[in-house]
């Protein structure tokens, strides 16, 4: 079985002493590649480092993570529109909207957003969406600057059943699962029933959301296969079949390709 982690933070800091170690575990467990978001400017030396030094297994994506927008966003999004002069990429993210913390930079938020929704146009490139008490702000801005050009995966999603109708008719666009599928009290699997099989993907969020049964441990790469046996559980399949659609689905999305042994940006 063959796995891809489609949204992972392993350049962070919380990996500095043991990231090698950790990226074996993951490779025993059979995750081929960890797609990597960027945050703001500050976190790009970072993941280039952790990409160069792992090349067949960490690929880069390059946006502004909404909850580093505010009033000086111009010239955050200036670095990271720089950076993306400045290598291959699988795609463009962590992008988004963000009101679960602050409202007051809303507008801000839209504008940052719908550039690298164009940007991801321009590019020819995937967009990982993080959105939280933001659904339908979102939506508007994917409507807004055209859907039926955009393609990209909803990361976490948090929903309602209604934003994952709406999510459905946006014919580009996938759905990421992580550990969050595994609590206890989570609404996600009754939901997660309703989505194709060709519209999931699976990702850690690491070193976040760690799944069941290391829920409040640091989150790695590993881990995957933990939503994985719960994502097969819900939809009543196999592990083996849930590999083949998520590696399929992945593939489909993000600009990588499978060689013989590894993986390389397209």
């Amino acid at each position: 079985m063959k796995w891809i982690d489609t949204h992972t933070h392993i350049y962070g800091e919380e990996f500095n002493t043991d990231r090698k170690e950790m990226i074996d575990r993951a490779k025993e467990a059979g995750v081929l590649a960890a797609l990597l978001p960027n945050i703001d400017a500050q976190s790009i030396p970072a993941l280039f480092r952790v990409c160069d030094e792992y090349p067949d297994f960490a690929f880069p994506m390059m946006g502004l993570h909404p909850t580093s927008v505010d009033a000086r966003y111009a010239s955050q999004l200036m670095s990271v529109e720089k950076a993306l002069t400045q290598r291959d990429y699988c795609g463009i993210g962590e992008i988004g909207i963000d009101l679960y913390w602050d409202r007051s930079f809303l507008k801000e938020q839209k504008q940052v957003f719908e550039e690298q929704l164009r940007w991801s146009i321009d590019l020819g490139l995937a967009v990982s969406i993080h959105t939280r008490e933001a659904y339908a702000e979102v939506f508007d801005s994917i409507y807004k600057v055209g859907y039926e050009r955009l393609k990209g995966v909803f990361h976490c999603f948090s929903g309602t059943p209604e934003d994952l109708e709406e999510i459905k008719r946006l014919k580009g666009f996938k759905v990421g699962i992580n550990g969050v599928i595994t609590f206890k009290k989570s609404t996600l699997p009754e939901m997660i029933r309703t989505v194709p099989l060709e519209m999931l993907v699976l990702e850690t969020d690491a070193p976040y959301l760690a799944p069941v049964p290391y829920r409040g441990k640091r989150n790695e790469v590993a881990y995957l296969w933990e939503t994985a046996c719960k994502t097969a559980e819900i939809f009543g399949i196999g592990i083996e079949e849930l590999s083949v659609h998520t590696e399929k689905n992945s593939l489909e999305l993000f600009n990588i390709s499978i060689g013989a042994s590894s993986l390389e940006v397209k």
